[in-house]
C-alpha cells in the first residue's frame, strides 16, 4: 500500500516535470516566432517613397541622364537639386536667376570671377562665409548637362508621407534581434534547474515528513518497514528511465542554445540594427541631400570591400556644418585623439564565402539597394537581406547577364542559346560553382 503510494507520488512528479519542460519549451518557441516576426516587420520602414516634382523633363534625356551623373559625382556634397541649403545654396531655378554663360564660368573656375570682381560672384562668395568653391575640369557641354539635369526638376525631391506604421519603422531593435532565440533558451534552463531544485527539496520534505508520521503513528508489518526505513540508494537514481530522459533532455537543450548562439554569429541575422557611437542617418544623407553612396564608401566600385569612410571625409562637410551637434563633435575627440570611430559591423559574411563589391557594382552594375536594401530610408541602418548562401544562389540564378557589345560572351552565349531555351544568367556563366566563393 505504502509503497504503491510512493511509486504514485513519484511517477506523478515526473509527470509534472516533464510537463514543465515541454511548457517552458513552447513557451520559448513561441517566442522566439513572436521575436522574429517583429524584427521582420518592424525593421522595414513604411514611408513612401517620395516622387518628384517635376513631370516629363525638358531637354534630351541622355543629356539630363549625363547631367545626372556629373551632379551627383561632383556637387551633390554642397549642393541639393532644390531649394535646401547644404553648404551652398540650393540650384533650383538657377538657370532662370543667372545666363548660362555665366553659369559655365562660375562653375568651371568660381575664384577667376570672384578675383575678377564679378559684383554676383562677390556676392555669392560673402553671403556663403567666404567658402571656396572647388574648380572642375569640365567641359562646357558637361556643364550645361548638369544645367539641363537642374532645370529638368528631376533632383528634387518631395517629403516623404508619413504613414501610420512610420511609428515603428525605425525601431532599433540592437543585438536582441540576433541571440532572440538563444536567450529564450537561457532563460527556460535558468527557470528549468531552479524549479527543479525547489521540486527535489519539496520531495524530500514530504518524505522525510511522510516517514515519520508513519513511524510514530502507525504499526507497520516487516515489508512496509523495509519501504519507508530503507537506505537511499543513489544508484536508483542515474539508473531511472526518468531521470535519464531528463538529463538527455537537458543536453539536448544546451546543444541546441548553443548551435543557435554559434550560427547567429556567421552572419544569419537579418533585421540586425546595432547602435553606432555616432548617430548617423542614412536618410538624411543619402535620401535627402542625395550623396551618391561612393562619396563616403570610395572604394565600392574599385575593390572587394566597401571602406568605411574616415573621420577625414566626415570632416569635408562637417568643419562647417552642424559644427556644435554633440554629435559632430565626437568626430572632432576622435580626431584629437587620433583615434578612429568604432562603427559598429552589420554585414558581416563568414570567413568561408569570398564576396567582391566591385565584380558585383562595377561589373555586374548592381545597385546597393539590391542587397542593402532602401538604405536611403533609413534613420538607423539594419541588415536588410539574409545574406545565406540560398539567397545568393538564387540571385545568381535568376539575374541574367549583360553580354551586349563584350565580345568576351559572344562564344558562351552562342553555347548557351543551343542548349539552353533560358536566359543567359550569372548561373550560366559558372556562378553557382562552388569554388566561385569558396576557395
Amino acid at each position: 500500500m505504502i509503497s504503491c503510494i510512493i511509486k504514485t507520488k513519484s511517477k506523478v512528479f515526473f509527470a509534472f516535470l516533464f510537463a514543465l519542460v515541454v511548457s517552458f519549451g513552447a513557451f520559448a518557441q513561441e517566442q522566439a516566432a513572436e521575436q522574429a516576426d517583429v524584427a521582420a516587420k518592424g525593421v522595414v520602414p513604411g514611408a513612401t517613397e517620395g516622387a518628384t516634382t517635376s513631370a516629363t523633363p525638358a531637354g534630351d534625356p541622355a543629356v539630363i541622364d549625363a547631367g545626372e551623373a556629373l551632379f551627383k559625382n561632383n556637387c551633390v556634397v554642397c549642393h541639393s537639386a532644390g531649394s535646401d541649403v547644404i553648404v551652398g545654396p540650393g540650384l533650383q531655378g538657377v538657370t532662370e536667376r543667372r545666363n548660362e554663360a555665366w553659369l559655365i564660368k562660375w562653375i568651371k573656375n568660381s575664384q577667376a570671377l570672384i578675383q575678377a570682381g564679378d559684383k554676383d560672384a562677390v556676392a555669392i562668395y560673402n553671403e556663403y562665409n567666404k567658402q571656396a568653391m572647388p574648380s572642375f575640369a569640365l567641359s562646357d557641354d558637361e556643364v550645361k548637362s548638369i544645367l539641363a539635369y537642374i532645370k529638368s526638376g528631376k533632383g528634387v525631391v518631395s517629403a516623404p508621407v508619413a504613414g501610420p506604421e512610420d511609428a515603428v519603422a525605425g525601431e532599433n531593435v540592437g543585438t536582441d534581434a540576433i541571440g532572440a532565440v538563444g536567450g529564450y533558451l537561457d532563460i527556460v534552463l535558468v527557470v528549468l534547474i531552479v524549479v527543479l531544485i525547489v521540486l527535489v527539496v519539496t520531495l524530500l520534505l514530504i518524505t522525510s515528513l511522510l516517514k515519520n508520521y508513519l513511524n510514530k503513528t502507525r504499526t507497520l508489518d516487516e515489508y512496509d518497514n523495509e519501504i519507508v526505513n530503507q537506505r537511499f540508494d543513489f544508484s536508483k537514481i542515474y539508473k531511472s528511465n526518468a531521470v535519464r530522459t531528463l538529463v538527455v533532455l537537458i543536453f539536448v537543450v544546451v546543444l541546441l542554445d548553443l548551435t543557435i548562439d554559434k550560427v547567429m554569429g556567421i552572419g544569419i541575422q537579418e533585421g540586425y540594427q546595432p547602435k553606432q557611437p555616432i548617430a548617423f542617418s542614412h536618410k538624411l544623407h543619402a535620401g535627402e541631400h542625395q550623396i551618391n553612396c561612393n562619396y563616403c564608401h570610395t572604394t565600392v566600385y574599385e575593390s572587394k570591400s566597401a571602406s568605411i569612410p574616415s573621420a577625414n571625409i566626415c570632416m569635408n562637410c562637417h568643419s562647417q556644418i552642424k559644427t556644435e551637434s554633440p554629435e559632430i563633435q565626437k568626430i572632432y575627440k576622435a580626431i584629437e585623439r587620433n583615434r578612429p570611430i568604432e562603427w559598429v559591423r552589420i554585414h558581416n559574411l563568414p570567413d568561408l564565402a569570398y564576396f567582391n563589391h566591385s565584380q558585383h557594382t562595377q561589373v555586374g552594375g548592381v545597385e546597393c539597394q539590391t542587397c542593402h536594401g532602401p538604405i536611403e530610408e533609413m534613420d538607423v541602418v539594419y541588415q536588410y537581406s539574409p545574406l545565406t548562401m540560398g539567397w545568393c544562389i538564387d540571385c545568381h540564378r535568376e539575374t541574367p547577364l549583360n553580354t551586349e557589345g563584350n565580345e568576351y560572351y559572344d562564344k558562351l552565349v552562342e553555347l548557351h542559346e543551343a542548349s539552353s531555351a533560358g536566359a543567359f544568367t550569372v548561373s550560366s556563366n559558372g556562378g553557382t560553382e562552388c569554388s566561385k566563393c569558396h576557395y
